[in-house]
């Protein structure tokens, strides 16, 4: 059964300025570019907390807002019902809605949450040192639930918004949550590196906010992660599948392809091909196959084929997007997919809510 919970938030005051100058994507979905615009949007900015110039100055900024009341914590604690709206790397428009809680973050063996990519453990170490040194999770991790559970955006207008993404405090009935298996669709690093910490602490579990969203959910979506190769004449010369006339004819055969074998459309400047692969290999393994030199990864399949017109890649693989249910499949065979196989959208903000880690 997992242990899911209300919590007692911290949350930015009025004293911090505009929400909007204050949130942030997910650490792992921020550019060196894009680090850089949000340090100088606002000094409260949450990623000088989520990717700062080191551990301990992080955990000495989150202390002083607390101190000084640009942050302060909520008095009673609450669920949070989250509706997110957003266009997908397909141009297509939806609206996600999940609810925000404290959950238990125990061993994958205990099987209430369950994992279904690979990590790097440099990354897992990175996240750890900031846990430690904050003590507090400034972005939710994403998880799937596999049960029913009813959720749309009330009618009063939202304690929280900014941007596509709302949030009402919520009177919700966390038992049908509570017997549910939950995957973790983004954050795996964070879990781990909260497990870990725990781990290190001593007896008890540690809690970690989640975007729990149940996977019927109209809005849920997720994307391919196209793999796209550059310094790689190998690959540039390599013909491996049935050759089509035109890209628009290999998607269409790719679609119709079974998911019980791998498949993925090979785009090069000279070549269009379907590749295919063996039975229960995942449309990502049957890439990887050629290794991680020279790859580049991308949600938006017009980019990866717009890299090879202007030269600037070899060859662009166009995978099919996973369907959840093999997702769920997968983890709960006890496997794991490589890294950058799939693309949960919209990433859940980082910065409208904060998570002491002994909620």
């Amino acid at each position: 059964m997992a242990d899911v919970q209300p919590f007692r938030a911290v949350r930015y005051t009025g004293a911090a300025g505009p929400l909007a100058d204050l949130v942030a994507p997910p650490y792992d979905a921020v550019t060196e570019e894009e680090r850089r615009r949000l340090f100088t949007r606002s000094p409260y900015n949450v990623l000088h907390v989520t990717l700062p110039e080191s551990p301990e100055e992080a955990g000495r900024l989150y202390r002083a807002w607390v101190e000084h009341g640009i942050l302060e914590r909520e008095a009673e604690p609450a669920a949070w019902l989250v509706a997110e709206s957003y266009v997908g790397p397909d141009g297509v428009p939806g609206e996600r809605h999940g609810i925000v809680v404290s959950v238990a973050a125990e061993p994958y063996e205990v099987g209430d949450v369950l994992p279904h990519e690979r990590t790097h453990e440099d990354i897992r170490r990175e996240r750890l040192q900031l846990l430690r040194a904050v003590e507090v999770q400034p972005e939710p991790i994403l998880l799937v639930a596999d049960t029913p559970l009813e959720l749309s955006a009330p009618a009063e207008p939202p304690h929280l918004a900014v941007g596509g993404t709302r949030l009402w405090r919520a009177d919700i009935d966390l038992d049908t949550l509570r017997d549910a298996q939950l995957l973790i669709a983004d954050g795996h690093h964070r879990y781990e590196s909260a497990v870990q910490y725990g781990l290190d602490r001593g007896p008890g579990h540690p809690r970690i906010m989640a975007l729990v969203v149940p996977a019927h959910d109209a809005g849920l979506h997720v994307f391919p992660t196209h793999r796209v190769f550059s310094g790689r004449p190998d690959l540039a010369a390599q013909r491996e599948g049935e050759p089509f006339e035109t890209l628009e004819d290999a998607l269409a055969a790719l679609a119709a392809e079974p998911f019980d074998h791998s498949a993925a459309v090979a785009y090069r400047r000279d070549a269009v091909e379907v590749v295919r692969g063996g039975p229960r290999q995942l449309d990502v393994e049957l890439v990887d196959r050629h290794g991680l030199a020279g790859i580049a990864y991308t949600p938006r399949s017009h980019e990866a084929v717009a890299a090879v017109d202007r030269a600037a890649a070899d060859v662009a693989f166009l995978l099919r997007e996973p369907r959840v249910d093999d997702v769920f499949g997968l983890a709960r065979r006890g496997e794991r997919m490589p890294p950058k196989s799939t693309y949960f959208h919209p990433k859940p903000l980082s910065g409208l809510l904060f998570h002491p880690v002994a909620a």
